[in-house]
Order: structure tokens, then sequence, then C-alpha cells
């Protein structure tokens, strides 16, 4: 018996190699790689398919068009173009007159504009980023990852192969019909090596994608690059849309005449007022004229917060609809002061403060007039006029002193800060330079007349009623001695020594 089996051990060896009978070592090597856990780079590779896809999804939500869709019909869906054909019709609905459909005309059409930069920019990043990415994480990776799961499959395959030739191969030694047996085995080893030719390509085709995958890791970070570039690009056309139009609708903005004059400059509300004189500054004094001017402590006595807002922005609408106010003279003596108070730049200038402090400083009276006239003729044009007109109002209220108790030099207390503004360098002086700023307005309401000889006309615009002058009103001041008729200051040194004003 033992005879038999040996020469039937010999016969397999003849017809069936050593290295092919039982689970040789490269087979070993097979099915361990096939069947262990996944190897790093495929752990890596399903890393980078769950990122690329969450990616991918919160990119997709970043987008206010709908992904897929036509240009037309995508940009018809943008909150953008809804926004502008809100703005189109609101701004026409509101018409040419109204500042505001102005605006919202201009606006609409450049948020429309930025619809169609926003249209574009989201299908070309549909097209170099977002379409790639779903490629990577929906296709490429998956699919590569299938054939890991083929390759184990297939792996299996082979080693049922495998099992059933070496049956078939035992059955040979031991049984008694060895040809049948042996074509038996024959057909089961061409089985078992078309398995393995199987599993060898699976296998070869998986290691080069794997491979393939690992060496593009650049040219899938470009995706990310790209989408830095892209919106860079739109960012950058966007950017060109708002500058184009903000000039023109800054211009609009800057050539609309109902612009608050509270707070703004002189000269800026005169250009676009068309105006000589400031309308709060005329309208508080025609208002003033016609119910303040007995008013005892004009200027001095605070009015009613909820009125002079009120009243401050009555006047900021340009409007002449005044009348409610004419019974609350202290409403607009705040308004006028309040206006003098916000200008940016104060009405008599700080370029000139200094030459105002020196000027009020000269002891001598005379010379010391003479000096305040020079300044004053150094005011620019409006800054002038506009002084012009307020102290003559003023030194006309100073008329009824003893009923409304504002005397020059309690005007020039109440309104000179506001008319000559504070210097820095004299910002701890106050004490000191309040007295030189009475020292400088009082005399210019006191002798306004020789600062100012025109004869004035209150009602420039003629938008208001001149009130009706009392009887027996005197157009001239005499704050001099009560003797004799207040001349002009230069001549008070004598006629023979008169200091005349440098009339330029």
């Amino acid at each position: 018996m033992s005879k038999t089996i040996r020469k039937n051990n010999m016969t397999l060896k003849k017809i069936f190699p050593t290295q092919i009978i039982g689970f040789p070592q490269y087979e070993q090597k097979i099915w361990i790689e096939t069947t262990q856990d996944s190897t790093p780079i495929e752990r890596r590779m399903e890393l980078v398919r769950v990122v690329s896809h969450n990616t991918h999804k919160r990119m997709v939500s970043c987008l206010q068009g709908h992904i897929g869709a036509e240009a037309e019909k995508r940009h018809k869906k943008l909150p953008l173009t809804a926004l502008s054909q809100a703005m189109v019709e609101s701004g026409s609905q509101l018409g040419e007159d109204s500042l505001i459909g102005k605006m919202m005309e201009v606006c609409g059409d450049a948020e429309n504009r930025l619809a169609s930069e926003l249209m574009h920019h989201e299908l070309q990043l549909e097209k170099d980023v977002l379409d790639p990415l779903s490629q990577l994480a929906e296709v490429d990776i998956p699919n590569i990852l299938k054939q890991r799961k083929q390759l184990a499959k297939l792996v299996l395959d082979y080693d049922s192969a495998r099992t059933r030739w070496l049956q078939a191969t035992k059955s040979i030694i031991s049984g008694t019909n060895t040809q049948a047996l042996t074509a038996k085995a024959d057909l089961l080893k061409e089985e078992l090596d078309e398995a393995m030719n199987k599993v060898e390509l699976c296998k070869d085709q998986l290691a080069a994608d794997m491979y393939s995958f690992s060496s593009k890791e650049g040219d899938y970070a470009q995706y990310f690059v790209t989408l830095l570039e892209d919106q860079a690009d739109y960012h950058r056309k966007s950017l060109t849309v708002l500058e184009t139009v903000l000039p023109t609708i800054k211009a609009q903005q800057d050539s609309w005449t109902e612009k608050p004059a509270f707070g703004t400059g002189l000269d800026e509300h005169l250009k676009r007022s068309g105006r000589e004189i400031a309308l709060p500054m005329e309208a508080c004094v025609m208002m003033l004229l016609e119910t303040g001017m007995k008013e005892e402590g004009l200027f001095r006595i605070a009015a009613g917060a909820s009125k002079l807002k009120k009243l401050k922005a009555a006047l900021d609408c340009s409007t002449s609809q005044l009348e409610e106010f004419y019974s609350d003279p202290h409403a607009v003596a705040g308004a006028l002061k309040s206006y003098l108070r916000e200008l940016p730049e104060p009405l008599m200038t700080y370029q000139l403060y200094d030459e105002w402090i020196q000027a009020s400083s000269v002891t001598d009276p005379d010379k010391r007039l003479q000096a305040l006239w020079v300044v004053c003729d150094q005011l620019p044009k409006n800054n002038k006029a506009n002084l012009r007109y307020l102290v003559k109002f003023l030194a006309k209220l100073a008329q009824d002193s003893e009923a409304n108790k504002m005397t020059p030099s309690n005007i020039a207390i109440v309104l000179g800060p506001n008319l000559l503004g504070w210097s820095e360098t004299l910002a701890e002086m106050a004490a000191a330079t309040s007295v030189h700023v009475v020292a400088i307005v009082e005399p210019i309401i006191q002798h306004a007349d020789w600062f100012f000889p025109e004869d004035i006309e209150f009602n420039v615009s003629g938008m208001f009623a001149m009130p009706t002058p009392p009887a027996n009103h005197n157009n001239h001041l005499d704050y001099d001695s009560g003797t004799f008729e207040r001349k002009r200051p230069g001549s008070m040194v004598g006629p023979e020594n008169e200091a005349p004003r440098k009339d330029k």
C-alpha cells in the first residue's frame, strides 16, 4: 500500500510542480495583501473622498443660483436680480423729482450688472471647481475603492478554486480511477490559473489607479487655487462695476440741492442752494424780526428741546412753512445759535483766529477797531457777507436791549464762541479766551454801521414777509455819549488826527 502511495505522489509531482501544490508563499502574499485591513493609501483616498464631498456640498450651498441651470434662467433666479428689479420699479414710482428715486434707479441698474457678474462667476466656478470635485468624490475615488472590493472577491474565487483543486489532487492519491481524477484535476487547475490571472490583472489595475491618484494630488489641490482665482476675478469685475457707478451716483447726490444745512459747510450750503445768506440764518432772523425783538433773554434762555429739534428739521428741509414757530422766539434763537455752533468752520474762521485775538489785544480803542476791521476784511466772501447780515441783525436786536436785556456785551457772551470757535492752543485758557471773544464781538456789534456801512435787506431771498417797522424806528446806533451823535470810530481822536478805515 505504501509503495502505491509513493508511486502516485511521484506521478503527481511530475504532473503538478511542487510550487503549486498546497499553499505556496506567493499565494500567501496575495491572500494577505487582498484580505488585510485597508492600506494607508486607501485610508487616505477615503478621507479625500469624504472631504471633497463635504466641500462640494458646502460650496453648492454658497451659490445663489441653481446649480446646473442655464445662464438666463440662473440670472433671473438670483436674489440680486430680484433686488435690482424692485429698486428700479420703486425708483420709477418715486419719479425724477425724488433723489431717492434717482438713487434707486441707478443702484438697481448696478445691482443688475452685479447679478450678471455673479451668474458668470458661478457658472465658471461650477465648471472649474465644482464639477471636478464632484467627479473626484463621487466617481474617481469610488471606482478605485470598488476595484479594491472586486479584488477581494476575486481572491475569494481564487481560494475556492484552489480548495477544489487541492481536493482533486488528494483524490488522485487515494482514488482508484487515476485517469478520470487526473482529468478533473487538470480542469480545476485551468480554473485556478484563470482565477489567478484575474487576481493579478485586478491587482495590477488597482495598484496603477492608486499610484495615479497619489501622483495627481497636486492636480486635485489645484482646484482650490482655481477657486480663489475665480473668486478674485469675480470681485475685480464687481469692483469695476461699482467704481464705474459710484462717480455717477455721487454726482447726483452732490447736485441735489435739498441737503441738510445744519452741520454743512457754509460754502457748500450756499452753492447747493444758490443762496447768498444761509437759509437757517435768514429764516431765523426774519422770524425774530417779526416776533422776538422784545423777548427777554433771547439767545440766553434755552428753548424746549423737542420744539428746537422740530424747527431744525424743518429748516433742513428748506421749507418756508414756519408759521408755528413764530410764537416761540427762544426756539428760533436756539436754532440760529445751533446753526452757528454746528458749522464745520466757524463763521469768523479758524484761520483768522489768532489775528482776531491779536486785534482784540490792542489797548487803544480806536486802533483796536481799526485792527478788527483789517481782520474782518480778510474774511472769505461768503463768510463776510453772512457775518455782515448777522451783525446787522444783532445790532438791531441790541437797540431793544431795555426790553430784551440783550446788550452788545450780553450778545457777545452768548454768541461769540459760536462765531469765533475755539483755538486748540488756548483750550486750557477758556476764561481768558472768553474775554477776548467779548472784546472782538462786542465792538463789531456796537459799531455795525462802521464795519458794514451798506444798508441791509434782511429778506434777501424774498421767501419771507418783511415785518412792519415800529413808529419812530431809528436805524442808527448810539452807544457812545448820549450828548452827541455817535461818530465813526476813526474820528474819535479828533478831526485833524482822524484814523480813517483803510478801504481796499
